[in-house]
């Protein structure tokens, strides 16, 4: 992250931010745009040995935690939840990481294999999303958001299951997004979390753009970006 970017980013210092599906190129980044900018980090994985290299690449930016959990797992995530609070652990954010590309073969294709892998990620943002709801209705600035993909627009036979999938995902972050905003009317008061969904044709070579943008949503108004579709490859 540049000087400039941490600069603009004041708005996450001090937010306890939880990155699902840490392990990637994409996780790297963003968490070290997350911490740069003063917050604090919990980097979430299947893979103890790519939690450990992050963990080290990481050692210099101060406030990441590593977890290992299967986000997959309803039970593993509801004991992750229960750890955090037990060590008095609220969060603010979370970035959604957890995904694949599968496909090819045109329609015939599309096996159901495939699109069990891809839906892995779906279950993976249930799961997390749901846990950690409470903290993120209490929080006074939540921020969440989704990776999705521009074939949700566009979806080709031959990543039909992915499309598909990614455009299940998108409808879960928009219905958390509906989510906030209820909560916030029927509390009398003014909107201050925001579940966004970040489009992009590849992560390949997007990944700073991702974390800065990440990271900004703690500096917009959460009216200005709950249930916003931001597309990344036109920044």
């Amino acid at each position: 992250m540049t000087e400039q970017a941490a600069a603009a980013s004041a708005g996450a210092q001090g937010r306890t931010v939880v990155i699902a599906g840490a392990t990637s190129a994409s996780g790297l980044a963003a968490a070290r745009a997350l911490a740069d900018a003063g917050a604090r980090v919990i980097a979430v994985g299947r893979d103890h040995t790519k939690l450990d290299a992050l963990a080290t690449a990481l050692a210099d930016s101060g406030h990441v935690r590593t977890v290992v959990c299967d986000l997959q797992d309803a039970d593993e995530v509801q004991s992750l939840v229960g750890a955090l609070r037990h060590d008095g652990v609220r969060i603010d954010g979370i970035l959604h990481l957890v995904g694949g590309w599968r496909g090819g073969g045109g329609l015939p294709g599309q096996s159901d294999e495939d699109f069990r892998a891809l839906a892995g990620g779906l279950t993976a943002l249930r799961h997390v999303t749901r846990e950690f709801w409470p903290d993120l209705i209490a929080s006074d600035a939540a921020r969440c958001a989704i990776v999705s993909s521009t074939a949700v627009e566009r979806p080709l036979a031959g990543g039909a299951n992915y499309a598909a999938v990614k455009a299940a995902e998108e409808a879960w972050a928009r219905a958390m997004a509906q989510g906030f905003a209820k909560d916030a009317r029927d509390a009398g008061r003014t909107l201050r979390a925001a579940s966004a969904v970040f489009r992009v044709r590849t992560l390949a070579g997007s990944e700073g753009v991702l974390a800065d943008r990440f990271t900004g949503l703690w500096d917009a108004e959460a009216s200005a970006v709950n249930d916003a579709v931001i597309p990344l490859e036109a920044l």
